[in-house]
Parts: structure tokens; C-alpha cells; sequence
């Protein structure tokens, strides 16, 4: 028969997608990981693990609550990656979140997304 697969061609696409559903799993845990690896040596000495910013420097700084609703809401994804990559500085021009260097842009994406799941 001219349409017919062979045997092991039809073994092969049954071991596909199981394949596929396992190195998406590690992809993803392997991203959660970095996002988490990532905030807690960049991030997380000022905003705290909850992103609440209840930490000697986060105090010190003022820094605002990012599990805020409405502090959410005043900055877009934009606004985030902007300070990630270039700091924030204060209007008197002193420096009060230094810029985050090495990361990649997907894992600057990664922060911010972490940091919009800290809504509350």
C-alpha cells in the first residue's frame, strides 16, 4: 500500500508527544527557577521576598509596596523593564535602584511577569 507508514513510524509519534510534554515541563521549571534565581540576587535584598519592600534597605529607600493594587497600576510593563535595565534615579538625581546587569531581555520579561504576580 502507497499510504500506509511503516510500523515504526507510527511507534515514533506515540513517543513524540510524551517527549514534548516532558521538555516543556523542564523548560518551565527550569524558567520558574531563573525568575526566582533571579529576584532573590537582584531584587529581593530591597523589595523582600514578597515584594512588599519590608527590608532594612527597602525601608530606607521608601520603597514602594509591589503587592499594591493601585502601585500596579500606576506603572506598565514598560515603566518595569525600563527600571530593571536602567535603574531609578530620585528627582534630586541620586540613584535609588541601581540598574540590574546580565540578565537577558527574556529574563528581564521574566521579572517583570514576577513582578505583576505579586498583586494582590
Amino acid at each position: 500500500m502507497l499510504g500506509a507508514l511503516p510500523k515504526t513510524y507510527s511507534s515514533m509519534k506515540n513517543i513524540r508527544i510524551p517527549l514534548l510534554a516532558a521538555s516543556l515541563v523542564l523548560v518551565t521549571g527550569a524558567y520558574a527557577a531563573d525568575v526566582a534565581a533571579n529576584w532573590e540576587n537582584n531584587c529581593q535584598s530591597c523589595h523582600g521576598a514578597d515584594g512588599r519592600g519590608d527590608t532594612k534597605m527597602g525601608k530606607k529607600l521608601k520603597i514602594k509596596d509591589l503587592t499594591d493594587a493601585a502601585f500596579q497600576a500606576a506603572f506598565t510593563d514598560e515603566d518595569a523593564t525600563k527600571a530593571i535595565k536602567e535603574g531609578i534615579k530620585d528627582k534630586n538625581g541620586k540613584t535609588t535602584m541601581k540598574p540590574v546587569e546580565g540578565l537577558s531581555d527574556d529574563e528581564i520579561t521574566a521579572l517583570v511577569a514576577h513582578v505583576r504576580s505579586l498583586k494582590k
